[in-house]
């Protein structure tokens, strides 16, 4: 039988997806009673979703202080670029080289998944809560045309702090920007090799790097 979601998973649902649209944004504190009072919900049931969230990374938890909106500081974003370029061109270079050159379906599936995010639905404005789970997909299945389990394990666990990353390049880059970006990304993997990722990856890093700090 399906299990049923519990009314914390429901609610870091819902918190999720409102910090990923940039409100709260990152950084800022996440008030207990305010939001009991606005979901109705009991304190230990706030503090399992918010713990939930916590565990993805996209809140922190301090003693005495209470829960926040994650945010990167600038050796954050280093260090995620470094770990981000190691994983992601060896995975793009094992992609390209066990499938003939061109990268699988399911990448370019990704892709067009993205487009559509950047793009909004009929009369509104794009989700930044659907582009950034649209962006980490599609750099997760470029991971795993790798065919190489441990790399995919590794990048997998970065999910939570792709997903931040790309809520505070939010003010920085507009979806149709990224979903440009991204298309050249996929057409230079395919006709220069796994390096075109390194620049694309750079690039972003030194957008937000601005914005924090310096990329080096």
């Amino acid at each position: 039988m399906l299990e049923r979601p519990s009314t914390a998973q429901l609610l870091a649902a819902d918190l999720r997806r409102e910090i990923l649209d940039g409100h709260p944004a990152a950084g800022e504190r996440l008030r207990e009673r305010e939001l009991v009072e606005r979901y109705g919900v009991a304190r230990h049931t706030l503090r399992a979703a918010l713990r939930q969230l916590a565990g993805e990374g996209l809140v922190r938890i301090e003693p005495h202080r209470g829960a926040s909106v994650a945010r990167l500081g600038p050796e954050d974003v280093r260090w995620l670029y470094e770990l981000r370029a190691a994983l992601e061109l060896e995975a793009a270079h094992l992609a390209l080289e066990r499938n003939g050159g061109r990268l699988p379906e399911p990448v370019h599936a990704a892709l067009a998944t993205l487009e559509d995010a950047c793009a909004g639905r009929a009369g509104s404005d794009p989700s930044w809560s659907d582009v950034s789970h649209a962006h980490a997909d599609l750099h997760g299945a470029i991971v795993a045309a790798s065919g190489s389990p441990r790399i995919v394990a590794a990048h997998q666990a970065l999910t939570g702090e792709l997903l931040l990353f790309l809520l505070q390049l939010q003010p920085h880059v507009e979806p149709e920007r990224l979903a440009a970006a991204h298309a050249a990304l996929i057409a230079d993997l395919e006709h220069e090799g796994a390096g075109a990722l390194r620049a694309h990856l750079r690039e972003s890093a030194e957008t937000l790097g601005a914005s924090v700090g310096s990329v080096r």
